[in-house]
């Protein structure tokens, strides 16, 4: 019997919980054997994934809360990483939140596990320059957004054209925004 696919996840605020849970449920219909381990919330739970930490404490808002709470933001994530790096996950995925997941995408990248941020910061659009410093912290980069992944591509990083699985449908499946597919399926088709 093969090892069991062990996938750690990261989600720091509701928006994440919600694409991580999807990104479970996704990975559960091809891989029913996969493990989730990491951080998420209520939604993330419920599909699976062992949460680590209560995910609403990373969840903060504005200088004065981030200052506050900042040595026990840095606690976690050195506790989390510590966890990871003896766990061994095949593969770490931060959800957006990069300010935090991206430093621990890094040291578990340095330690020889796979990482993939999901949900590019919006460097198009500010801090383009962050992209050389994304490139190195993680293998791959998941993009929401179709002008995203050639700029990544174009700093020697790996990335992929995604579209958010945000979006459940009424039949309860994720829709792909835009796709035909998921637009003929909905019975919007003209």
């Amino acid at each position: 019997m093969s090892q069991p696919l062990i996938i750690a996840l990261s989600a720091g605020e509701a928006s994440g919980d919600l694409l991580g849970a999807h990104l479970i449920e996704a990975i559960k219909k091809q891989r029913p054997d996969a493990q989730f381990i990491g951080i998420g919330g209520a939604r993330m739970i419920a599909a699976g994934c062992q949460s680590l930490f209560d995910q609403e404490r990373l969840a903060v808002r504005g200088y004065a809360e981030v200052i506050k709470r900042l040595p026990e933001i840095l606690k976690i994530r050195r506790e989390l990483v510590a966890q990871l790096k003896k766990i061994r996950p095949n593969v770490f995925v931060g959800i957006d939140a990069p300010d935090f997941n991206l430093g621990v995408a890094a040291q578990l990248k340095a330690a020889g596990i796979p990482t993939v941020h999901y949900v590019s910061p919006s460097v198009w659009a500010w801090k383009r320059e962050r992209v050389n410093k994304i490139v190195r912290q993680v293998n791959q980069v998941l993009c929401l957004f179709p002008m995203e992944a050639p700029l990544y591509e174009a700093a020697g990083g790996k990335a992929v054209d995604v579209v958010a699985v945000a979006e459940v449908g009424r039949d309860g499946e994720p829709e792909f925004p835009g796709r035909e597919a998921d637009v003929e399926r909905r019975g919007d088709a003209e």
